[in-house]
């Protein structure tokens, strides 16, 4: 008992936390409640703290980042010179530090698991549109690659581009753009409504490395700007498709090349198109990588041009 009120609060906090976590592990196969839970309580609430977050040009993920690494290296300090200084009683401090660290890393899972994770466990968005993942013969494969190697064809000329041949869209613009690109799917799936507030640029982009990363804690999508812009307005896109609560990754990077293509913009729809087919030729070129490289031959030099930008970008994090 007397162990027990010693670190009383800490134990309180720990009981607290696996008491929440065990309630929705126990409950999140309920796919009425989940729903219930997601669309009354986490998305209002994400969407409220999404336009608190869009008053800045900072990307407040970036912010809380930073803060949690100087908080976890204050705190290991801290319990260090602690333990340094309790002498008789280092076993004791010993496990309240332990103990602190532990409840704190299991609090920020439990939010996770209630700010996100719940998502994994309503209706996705194959079950809201009747639109569901299919076996896909080869010849099916291959004809969907070369459609979109034809619109990919059609429109590479229609963004501007370097002396290099490369896209060159500036960066801001497509940003800039980005609450207007879902106008063309919520009319045709008009559940996926949803104020949009746009996407934030990471500062530390190249240390981060990733194309995009929704932040559900504060409902903010952000997006690596260090990387070749001709992907960016279609990772944008899918970013804000985990803004409308779809969790799953294939679902998208689905709705990421619909938004784009269908968005009215330029710059957006060639970026839809590219998007697809590096999908598709990827799977196509597991199959039958001579057809592959006979669509790709007949990409124009723009689109080769873009499609090497990309892969020399990403090879170098490949290498290292």
């Amino acid at each position: 008992m007397s162990f027990w009120k010693k670190h009383q609060k800490l134990h309180i906090w720990l009981a607290v936390d696996l008491a929440v976590l065990g309630l929705y592990l126990a409950l999140r196969q309920n796919r009425q409640l989940m729903n219930s839970f997601a669309d009354h309580v986490t998305t209002p609430l994400k969407a409220a703290l999404g336009r608190l977050c869009a008053l800045t040009s900072l990307s407040i993920m970036e912010i809380l980042y930073a803060l949690a690494a100087v908080g976890a290296v204050a705190y290991t300090v801290w319990s260090v010179i602690a333990v340094v200084k309790a002498r008789g009683h280092r076993g004791r401090r010993v496990y309240s530090a332990l103990l602190g660290a532990a409840d704190g890393i299991l609090t920020v899972y439990v939010l996770f698991c209630l700010m996100w994770g719940v998502n994994y466990w309503t209706d996705s968005f194959q079950d809201r549109s009747g639109i569901t993942a299919q076996p896909v013969a080869a010849e099916d494969l291959k004809n969907v690659t070369a459609y979109f190697a034809e619109r990919l064809s059609e429109t590479a000329d229609t963004v501007p581009r370097d002396e290099n041949g490369v896209y060159a869209v500036s960066k801001e613009q497509i940003l800039s753009e980005s609450r207007s690109v879902y106008g063309g799917v919520t009319e045709l799936f008009p559940f996926l409504e949803f104020p949009d507030t746009g996407v934030k640029a990471v500062r530390c982009s190249r240390i981060m490395s990733v194309t995009g990363v929704y932040f559900a804690c504060v409902g903010e999508s952000n997006v690596n700007v260090d990387s070749p812009a001709c992907l960016l307005p279609s990772t944008i896109a899918h970013e804000l498709a985990h803004q409308r609560g779809v969790a799953w990754e294939q679902e998208c990077n689905f709705l990421g090349v619909l938004a784009s293509v269908t968005s009215g913009m330029p710059d957006y729809i060639y970026s839809g198109w590219l998007l697809g087919f590096i999908h598709l030729g990827n799977a196509l070129y597991e199959t039958d990588p001579e057809t592959y490289w006979a669509i790709r031959g007949t990409l124009p030099a723009a689109v080769e041009a873009d499609l090497r930008d990309n892969s020399a970008y990403w090879d170098q994090f490949r290498d290292n």
